[in-house]
């Protein structure tokens, strides 16, 4: 059986997994098409800085559900072979649960997890900035509410889905793991994502040229290296 994604995103009260709180957590199975979103009371206060971010007050959270409650709940919901994506994942949303759930006593479910934020850095190295709100503007994807965690997710989604193509999540997890490509190396998209450049069929290159695939901005860097290669000519 292949593993399914999950979208999800976590807004917090602060920076700090060790001492911050979740205030709302927010998911999207986009194979049931279901969606998760609950406020959470952090039982401490939100700062200022969260807030202003985020737009959750303390008084939006004061009467919500406390994490033991949603946490299982959100486990649940993201039964089965499932892979987690979120946006500076490793670094962030993940930290966070595993605190949250160390706190309630719930063994961190057995997920795998998938960082957005770390595949466009490592497969899109020829964009100036990997921030979520700035591959949607990349990607032209329609501007939302944006730092709202079910609205960040649904951004997510279609932002991932433009980064890894038609590629199975099975081979994203394990190109995440190979090794780390510098100056474009390797094919950032499309059905020859992680080849070496020099391995993509000149058919294929030749394809996406007449395509005009590499007439738009993001692509600049991925057409110098083909020229360089002398892969990508005139015709």
């Amino acid at each position: 059986m292949s593993l399914r994604p999950i979208y999800y995103d976590t807004e917090t009260t602060g920076l700090d997994s060790k001492n911050d709180r979740i205030i709302e957590i927010a998911a999207f199975d986009p194979v049931s098409n279901k969606s998760f979103s609950e406020l959470v009371n952090p039982m401490m206060m939100i700062s200022e800085e969260s807030m202003a971010i985020c737009k959750i007050t303390n008084e939006m959270v004061k009467d919500a559900d406390i994490f033991e409650n949603v946490g299982k709940r959100f486990i649940e919901f993201c039964s089965g072979d499932v892979v987690l994506v979120a946006h500076n994942n490793d670094s962030f949303d993940k930290l966070f649960l595993e605190e949250e759930f160390k706190r309630i006593n719930i063994q961190f479910p057995k997920w795998q997890f998938i960082d957005s934020l770390k595949w466009a850095r490592k497969y899109r190295p020829d964009l100036p900035k990997h921030a979520l709100q700035y591959l949607r503007q990349i990607y032209k994807i329609q501007e939302n509410q944006a730092h709202r965690a079910l609205n960040d997710v649904i951004v997510l989604k279609q932002v991932f889905e433009k980064l890894v193509d038609d590629l199975p999540i099975e081979k994203v997890l394990e190109l995440l793991i190979a090794k780390r490509i510098r100056n474009l190396e390797y094919m950032p998209f499309g059905k020859h994502q992680g080849k070496k450049l020099d391995e993509v069929p000149k058919s294929y290159i030749a394809w996406l040229n007449k395509s005009l695939v590499f007439e738009k901005p993001e692509n600049k860097s991925l057409k110098e290296s083909f020229e360089k290669l002398g892969l990508l000519t005139e015709g």
